[in-house]
Parts: structure tokens; sequence; C-alpha cells
């Protein structure tokens, strides 16, 4: 099992993170590089929870049905709960917490537990390159939701 723990700073809200993680519609790819179109399927949704299946054609085809947990809305879970790459104690948590001037710190870890050959010479590499990967796609992910957030009309006080 490898765990990967990174660390980024946004100028996007809390609010507008979990906004941008929990929106499961077309525009989703365009945030998060890892969840394309033909991938996702949304099996149930609640006010706090989905059931969501994604992936992508990333070396050749990596799909996880993942238990979304938005109760706390600070500390969000993504527990994998099927895969073709990986094991049930895999999945992601995203700790969201306001930093001085109004920034948001963004601190995700990424538990993987290969399953098949492909998942278990993926996390090897990760024990290697996971934190170099893993910091690119959430800066991509941030840079994203700030540029989003840029284009929201301002909200009235």
């Amino acid at each position: 099992m490898t765990t990967t723990k990174v660390t980024e700073r946004t100028t996007a809200t809390p609010e507008q993170f979990l906004a941008a993680l929990t929106d499961f519609g077309p525009q989703r790819a365009q945030v998060w590089i890892n969840s394309k179109p033909e991938f996702l399927v949304v099996h149930e949704h609640g006010d706090t929870w989905a059931d969501v299946t994604e992936g992508s054609k990333a070396a050749g085809a990596i799909w996880e049905r993942l238990r979304y947990d938005w109760s706390n809305p600070t500390d969000i879970v993504l527990t994998t709960t099927d895969s073709n790459t990986w094991g049930r104690g895999s999945g992601h948590r995203y700790t969201l917490s306001q930093a001085p001037g109004g920034a948001t710190t963004v601190t995700a870890v990424v538990v993987r537990d290969g399953i098949s050959v492909k998942g278990r010479v993926i996390a090897a590499l990760l024990v290697v390159l996971g934190t170099t990967f893993i910091r690119k796609t959430l800066r991509t992910a941030l840079r994203a939701i700030e540029a989003r957030a840029a284009n929201e009309p301002p909200t009235d006080a």
C-alpha cells in the first residue's frame, strides 16, 4: 500500500473547492484530469455523499468506484469501493483549512493498494514519483478552480 501526502495553497475558498470536487457534471474533466466523461457514472447522490465511478484511459484505462463523503466539508473522504486497479483500502482525503490572508490550505492524502499487476506497478512507481505526480494533479485542479471562481459573478454581501 502506498500513501502520498501533499499540501498546496489556493486562493479558492473551501466552499469553491468542495463545489468543484462534488460537481459531477460535463465540465468535471476540465478540473479533475483523471475523471474523463466516458467513465463517469453517478450511481447515487445525497446531500453530503455520492457513489460515483470515474477514471481515465491513462495506463490502459483505470477506473474506480468511490464513495464520496463530505458530511464534514473541510475533511472530505473518497473511499474506493470497486476498481480494476485499486483495492478497497484505497482512496483520497482532502483536508481544507483557511490560511492567513484568505488563502486555503489543501492537504491531499492518496492511498493506493494495487490489486492487479498494473495496480502494483503503478503503486510502486508512486513510491518514487507519487509526490510529484499528486502535487502536479492537485495544482492543475486548484488552478482550474481558481479560474472558475474568477469568472463567478460577485455575491451581494
